[in-house]
């Protein structure tokens, strides 16, 4: 008799955090890899480098946290918190050292050959060169700086989150004995880099801000001998610790948090590799910081002005020309939108396909006169959002307008209470989220009076409205204005501005209550079927993948004999291969010029498929802590694009890297293949004029996936 498995075994499953370190290592790939233009790939090194400072503000600050309060449970792969803190400890060590090595052994010379040099050394500097720099620093730098002792009367000055600072030692001409700490915080406002002069003719050439300081430093401090001074930089934990419960008001409340993210405690010290010893002592001393917190920069702290190199002018054969998202064929943009939605639903694939009908909705809603109602749930937004003007305007206009905004959302409190404020003076009615959940649903309904009555016209997408990731990330969108939906919608936002809980859902599936339930049935359906001898396969496309139920019910559905195919841009907290657990689980993961960002899921149902698009991950925070969407993608024709958009992502061998059993990513063998980089092919195919020749090809592909 066979042995019972134990498919909830720690060995069988990845640490979450290293996971995403692995991922975070994918993105450095991408500016190792040399068929990319350059400047695409020194922004994938300032990429890591943002992605690096958010994961240690929030998922190292939190395990800091359970060690401070001694908490001792283990994570799903049988770690502690202390044993995770170690384990990353030693893998972002390795991961910084490789984004260094990649920016001083191959952009900056790469640059160079395209004769723009950016100098990290003020000795190098000609003499014309540094008369440049003097003077731009005493006109344009010097004015904006504000340099702080340390002494009995002057305590350690407050170091702000992820700003990069100077620290120094200095000396009272003619006392050699007392040495003080003096520190100043290199501007924001400024730009980070300058262009200077040249010494070849045809270059740009462009010296640091920082090092412009370190080199005038002395003009700070009169009367003081500068013995040392030496860039450095802190990480803060920004874990904001709101007790919903007990606030009264949790936009006042969230404001209060915010201000307490710059006394955070210090999680990460940067500093220039060299530094000297008594003023690392110091810092350390006054910032509260380990030694296994220190990291020894080889390079110029916070990689993330890179970013900024990129729009360069004149450097256009250094970037992908910039591809401009195709029209929805389904939607003449000098129509009535409400006309193409009532022909039949309407699935938008962004940013291949443009994001402006979904923004026109808004608009033509505000303005129509048979609109009644608009309801919408926000999470991010643009900084300039046309889609906050729109709801504003149909507010003034006398519509009833209801917003959630969710002021939870990670780093964009400020800017979501900004919106909810403008949005309320307008006269919408503004709620903030519910009490102990984020909503991260997106979903958009507008009521509209017509001759056959009342129609409810819905959006329902992956992404955000955003109409600016919209142009960088990969998501789905449909447009539908079936009666069942109608109702759902109804259903959900009563749910958010009331206490209205359905006991049942015509098609939507809504979490924290219900998400779970169906994805753990739809799972097992599969399983169900596989020990029937029928065939099962599941084919699934999210960000992250960690939840241990979930998991635990794929590793039985794999051992069934449920061919499985998983496409997870980040976090995969699921090991492939493991003999009799999960050897038909096969997983990879898409890093590309676009932030893959759908989540789409496909069951096989004994031969009657079903199809489903959401805002969840497979994560215990989508299941159970927050409200989300899943819907179903009924139309055929519907479904098979979306079965079409997973068919060439199964197929990318170029911008894929396959999870391998020994836990490792690595790049698929392209040997004798025809190489597929889905992002292109999906460009390309959206540029593809006549519907009739796209259904043509949609009809050839639709088949079944044979693994990749």
């Amino acid at each position: 008799m066979e042995k019972e498995k134990n498919f909830t075994n720690p060995e069988y499953y990845e640490n979450r955090e290293l996971s995403w370190l692995k991922f975070n290592s994918r993105v450095l790939y991408e500016a190792k890899d040399k068929t990319i233009p350059l400047l695409e790939r020194l922004k994938f090194v300032g990429i890591t480098s943002s992605n690096l400072d958010e994961f240690f503000m929030v998922r190292v600050a939190s395990l800091k946290d359970m060690v401070h309060a001694g908490y001792k449970k283990k994570d799903i792969a049988g770690m502690t918190a202390a044993e995770q803190l170690e384990a990353i400890n030693l893998a972002t060590r390795e991961l910084v050292e490789s984004q260094y090595f990649t920016y001083n052994r191959s952009m900056l010379p790469l640059l160079k050959e395209q004769n723009i040099e950016i100098i990290h050394a003020y000795e190098t500097l000609n003499e014309t060169q540094a008369a440049f720099a003097d003077n731009y620093f005493q006109d344009s730098v010097y004015p904006v700086l504000t340099p702080m002792a340390v002494d009995a009367s002057k305590p350690f000055p407050l170091i702000r989150n992820k700003t990069l600072n100077i620290g120094a030692l200095i000396k009272r001409r003619g006392d050699d004995k007392e040495i003080e700490f003096a520190t100043v915080q290199v501007p924001s406002v400024l730009p980070r880099f300058v262009e200077i002069p040249s010494a070849k003719e045809g270059s740009r050439t462009f010296l640091l801000l920082e090092q412009m300081i370190e080199r005038n430093i002395s003009k700070l401090f009169l009367n003081f001998k500068v013995v040392c001074a030496f860039p450095y930089r802190i990480m803060r934990n920004a874990d904001l610790p709101i007790d919903e419960d007990e606030a009264a008001d949790l936009l006042k409340e969230i404001q209060k948090q915010l201000k307490k993210r710059q006394w955070g405690e210090v999680i990460r010290l940067e500093v220039e590799a060299g530094i000297d010893e008594a003023l690392l002592s110091i810092l350390k001393e006054q910032l509260r910081v380990k030694d296994e917190d220190i990291y020894h920069i080889n390079g110029p702290l916070d990689l993330t002005f890179v970013m900024k190199l990129y729009d360069l002018e004149d450097c256009d054969m250094l970037r992908y020309k910039k591809f401009r998202p195709q029209k929805v064929q389904e939607i003449d943009p000098e129509t009535d939108i409400f006309d193409s939605i009532r022909k039949g639903d309407i699935l938008m694939h962004h940013p291949y396909q443009t994001f402006d009908p979904v923004v026109e909705f808004i608009r033509q809603a505000s303005v129509d006169p048979d609109v009644l109602a608009i309801k919408q749930t926000l999470y991010r937004v643009s900084g300039n959002s046309p889609i906050i003007a729109s709801l504003a305007q149909a507010a003034e206009n006398g519509k009833q307008v209801f917003v959630l905004v969710e002021l939870k959302a990670r780093f964009d409190e400020e800017h979501n209470i900004v919106w909810a404020k403008k949005l309320e003076q307008a006269g919408c009615h503004v709620i903030y989220g519910l009490v102990g959940l984020k909503t991260h649903s997106k979903i958009a309904m507008v009521v509209r009076r017509e001759e056959e009555g009342i129609r409810r016209y819905v959006h329902l997408g992956t992404g955000n409205y955003n109409d600016s990731t919209a142009k960088l990330y990969t998501d789905c969108g449909i447009f539908t204005c079936s009666e069942a939906i109608g109702e759902d919608a109804t259903a959900v936002f009563n749910m958010l501005s009331g206490y209205s809980e359905p006991l049942s859902w015509n098609s939507l599936v809504v979490a924290p209550i219900w998400l779970r339930k169906k994805f753990m049935k739809l799972i097992n359906r599969e399983t169900k079927h596989a020990k029937e001898g029928k065939e099962g396969r599941i084919i699934a496309k999210m960000n992250s993948l960690c939840d241990k139920e979930i998991i635990a019910a794929l590793y039985e559905a794999s051992a069934a004999g449920v061919q499985i195919d998983l496409i997870i841009r980040g976090i995969c907290c699921l090991k492939v291969g493991i003999s009799g657990i999960s050897e038909n689980i096969r997983a990879r993961s898409i890093v590309g010029n676009f932030l893959e960002h759908s989540r789409i899921f496909y069951f096989f149902n004994d031969g009657q498929p079903e199809f489903y698009m959401g805002s969840a991950d497979w994560m215990p925070r989508n299941l159970d802590r927050r409200v989300e969407i899943l819907f179903p993608v009924d139309d055929e024709k519907i479904q098979k694009r979306v079965y079409h958009i997973l068919e060439v992502e199964l197929a990318d061998n170029v911008k894929a890297h396959l999870l391998n059993p020994n836990g490792k990513y690595e790049k698929p063998d392209k040997r004798g293949k025809t190489l597929v980089n889905s992002q292109e092919q999906f460009c390309k195919e959206a540029k593809l004029k006549k519907e009739k020749d796209k259904d043509a090809y949609q009809d050839r592909v639709f088949r079944p996936v044979e693994p990749v």
